[in-house]
């Protein structure tokens, strides 16, 4: 199960995706547009995370220990996506990171002595984790070759459990699930080298305690952009919260490298 809430974590990968385009924001993200009105893109990408942390998925279980790279929870995915949407109008600028990972961790526990061929005792644990962060903000410098922008806004979360253990006809099933909102504030700044090479940072902390504890996060990358519309980006990026609420425990940290591309309407 822990490997799985890693998978949730590390594969803030999903369906293949953090990366770049033509303003950015969350993820990796491509080339920066100065003029006037409205400028929108869309960003699928890839963070190939590993995770290290302390975690308690239910309610008065133990606490474990965590550390897992990416290769070790690859095999207990199901389905991860991630995508990245950056909008500005003016000097107004909008961004929403989301995440989904579907992972399952089954163990085989063995067969009860007793006489006969007896059927193995499983046990799985199907976790879906689902994280939002949402911000708002305003470009107060833009350049001709740097942007920087201030937002805030709030990091969703929302993780669910379900262990189900089987033995021959007997099954049983529990379910849990848990989440929380924390506010969250940051920047995020623009540089562009060369026509088609850009270099993007991004950083926001928060929770305060209102949710979590703390959490924040570090995002940079190099962009390449091939056309006005689709630019590819390759970074890293760093993602980390401390929460700990009625017998729930996620202390984790993930950390790893992002690959995306950008397409911006």
């Amino acid at each position: 199960m822990i490997r799985r809430m890693i998978i949730a974590g590390v594969l803030v990968s999903g369906a293949a995706a953090d990366v770049c385009a033509q303003d950015a924001s969350e993820p990796p993200v491509p080339v920066e547009s100065n003029t006037p009105g409205w400028a929108l893109q869309v960003t699928p990408y890839l963070w190939a995370a590993g995770i290290d942390g302390d975690i308690s998925p239910f309610r008065r279980a133990p606490t474990l220990s965590v550390e897992k790279s990416f290769s070790d929870i690859m095999e207990d995915l199901n389905f991860g996506g991630f995508l990245d949407v950056w909008g500005r109008y003016d000097r107004f600028v909008l961004s929403g990171d989301l995440m989904y990972v579907d992972t399952t961790d089954s163990h085989a526990i063995g067969a009860l002595p007793v006489v006969g061929a007896t059927p193995g005792l499983t046990a799985d644990v199907d976790t879906v984790e689902f994280q939002a962060t949402i911000k708002g903000g305003y470009r107060v410098y833009e350049g001709q070759d740097v942007t920087f922008d201030v937002l805030a806004g709030v990091r969703i979360w929302h993780i669910s459990n379900d262990l189900t253990v089987n033995y021959g006809a007997f099954r049983r099933s529990y379910g849990e699930d848990f989440g929380w909102v924390d506010p969250v504030i940051g920047f995020r700044t623009f540089f562009t080298i060369t026509p088609k090479l850009s270099i993007q940072a991004q950083a926001d902390f928060g929770g305060f305690g209102a949710g979590s504890d703390s959490t924040w996060q570090a995002l940079a990358t190099v962009n390449y952009l091939f056309t006005n519309r689709l630019s590819v980006s390759a970074g890293y990026k760093i993602l980390d919260v401390d929460y700990e609420s009625d017998g729930h425990v996620f202390d984790t940290t993930l950390k790893g490298p992002v690959l995306g591309m950008t397409y911006r309407f």
